[in-house]
């Protein structure tokens, strides 16, 4: 069975040397390379944005002097990344709100007072994911006379009211508090 790239070539032979098993070996190794670096070309264009990145994250991390950690998932590195590359410029609350937002899967409101920069967490349920990452990252934007304050949405009784005790009974205290049970 021919590839299609290798019937692509046989097809420029005249007629006659179409059924040649020399021309049949050579294109058939042609056409598996040009294979292959078709799919490394695909590799490396995945490569040159972060969204899609895999490998090339550690060229990335390097680059913006980031710690290299293989044991962090490759979201968590991307998430690094993003806003490591987002983190320059004027610090307002605009720029710490788009930081924020490439650590966490919700919703989180910035606003400033009295010299603290308050970062509520509006739609995550109990510490949202990466967070210590986040937390270094602002370090890192912020002016230092500034002081960092991070407000979490947790479960209170009020919202856990409308559950019976059994209901509740399958979840730990912790998991009651800071789970998103709907």
């Amino acid at each position: 069975m021919m590839t299609d790239r290798k019937q692509k070539l046989i097809l420029q032979l005249p007629r006659f040397m179409r059924k040649s098993m020399v021309y049949d070996a050579i294109f058939g190794a042609i056409a598996s390379q040009i294979d292959a670096r078709a799919l490394d070309f695909e590799d490396l264009c995945r490569q040159m944005s972060v969204e899609t990145a895999t490998w090339a994250l550690a060229i990335y991390e390097a680059e913006l002097r980031i710690p290299i950690d293989p044991n962090k998932s490759i979201s968590e590195r991307r998430a690094v990344i993003k806003s490591k590359m987002r983190g320059f410029g004027k610090v307002d609350s605009a720029l710490i709100k788009i930081v924020a937002d490439s650590y966490t899967n919700g919703d989180v409101d910035v606003h400033f007072t009295d010299g603290t920069i308050v970062i509520t967490f509006t739609s995550v349920v109990g510490l949202p994911p990466n967070i210590e990452d986040l937390q270094t990252a602002i370090e890192e934007i912020k002016p230092a006379h500034l002081a960092v304050l991070y407000v979490y949405l947790y479960n209170t009784h009020q919202v856990l009211s409308v559950y019976t005790h059994q209901d509740l009974s399958a979840y730990t205290h912790e998991q009651l508090r800071s789970t998103d049970l709907t």
